[in-house]
């Protein structure tokens, strides 16, 4: 079942990422007054869609006193994120060309998911974004271990007290981990003005899983009062405009308190801050009468169906488009901005079409014909 509140939310995520990566070919999101600063925020809405569908997905079985199919789950995981991503690895291992800066980190990192652990190079920034592709990864991987582990006894509820006392030391801890990084870090590089804080602050603020963990916490608590707590769930869609109200209110606030995205105050209670106003807009998105819930936008299903295309090709895509086609192009930036729009366009489309989509196929023909193999084994 698919909810338009929640294609929209993610149709607005990719397409505000790939204008703050503009950037990269001089900022075709100039005329948007600005909003682009922030488009990085589509990624923490990603993070709590995730949270949100994936921790659906892993404690509704739970809570019905089924066991967790773990194979099943990381098989479709496979299917679903590997096919596309070993496509534009190989575009930026083989083909120079395609990659938005010429450095890149080493080969492994990426199939390894560590790149956003490891990257200590500002030169070597090509494919970079891939480092919210491994905090997602790192999710995958461990959630479903740690819900199992947490719901031992799934035919009694999990306690709210020790369920918000754990999301409130995975928040505290986060803020206290991000403000001692910040302190011991990221300031004596920037004290020292050698040009390396940004790199401290991608290296051991931004990027690294265990200091992002906020949009997956809140879209986790988001799933498991769905599942675990339904009436609170449908009395929060019944307020469904007052809960977008409120998470728009939140998203002003933090674009207000990241104004200076690196300063201590943003890095500390910033993410969590987001989170939470993210949070809100998912829940009014995800059901009930908020006009959020309601509104049909066109292509807005399918925009959230190539996000994941998208997302991994278009800085290659505008890249290509800035090296090849900007020059001739400079004086009409209208035009160039439609450039850079319809080949990063067709660039997701070409990889959703061509690799994704048929991976995903073959995946669910897969898995229709698996009880049927099973059934001919067991009659034999």
């Amino acid at each position: 079942m698919r909810f338009p509140g929640l294609d929209l939310l993610r149709t607005v995520a990719i397409l505000w990422v790939m204008v703050f990566h503009s950037y990269l070919v001089g900022g075709v999101g100039d005329h948007l007054a600005g909003a682009e600063q922030y488009g990085w925020m589509g990624v923490d809405l990603f993070f709590v869609l995730s949270g949100y569908l994936i921790g659906t997905q892993v404690l509704r079985p739970l809570a019905a006193g089924h066991s967790l199919d773990f194979y099943g789950f990381y098989r479709r995981r496979a299917y679903r994120i590997l096919p596309a991503f070993v496509v534009t690895l190989a575009l930026y291992a083989l083909w120079p060309a395609w990659r938005e800066t010429p450095g890149m980190q080493p080969l492994w990192q990426f199939p390894t998911f560590t790149f956003n652990l490891l990257f200590d190079q500002p030169d070597n920034y090509a494919f970079s974004h891939v480092w919210s592709l491994c905090v997602e990864e790192h999710f995958y991987l461990l959630f479903p271990i740690a819900a199992l582990w947490m719901l031992r006894k799934p035919a009694i509820k999990p306690s709210i007290g020790r369920f918000a006392l754990l999301g409130a030391c995975i928040v505290g801890g986060g803020m206290v981990l991000r403000a001692w990084l910040w302190l011991h870090c990221y300031q004596p590089a920037r004290l020292a003005d050698d040009g390396s804080s940004g790199l401290m602050f991608l290296r051991y603020i931004y990027y690294p899983t265990y200091s992002r963990l906020d949009g997956l916490l809140a879209g986790v608590a988001l799933a498991a009062c769905a599942v675990y707590r339904p009436g609170w769930m449908a009395w929060v869609q019944r307020q469904g405009n007052l809960v977008l109200l409120l998470g728009l209110s939140l998203l002003a606030a933090s674009i207000a308190l990241f104004r200076q995205r690196t300063g201590f105050a943003a890095t500390v209670v910033g993410y969590p801050l987001l989170s939470l106003a993210l949070l809100a807009l998912v829940a009014a998105a995800s059901g009930g009468t908020s006009l959020l819930a309601r509104v049909r936008v066109p292509g807005a299903a399918w925009f959230a169906g190539i996000s994941y295309s998208l997302y991994l090709c278009h800085k290659g895509m505008l890249h290509l488009v800035h090296e090849h086609v900007a020059e001739r192009l400079q004086h009409h930036h209208w035009l160039l901005f439609v450039a850079y729009a319809m080949a990063t366009l067709a660039g997701g489309v070409l990889l959703h079409y061509a690799v994704e989509r048929p991976c995903l196929r073959w995946r669910d023909a897969r898995r229709r014909a698996m009880p049927a193999r099973m059934l001919d084994e067991a009659v034999g």
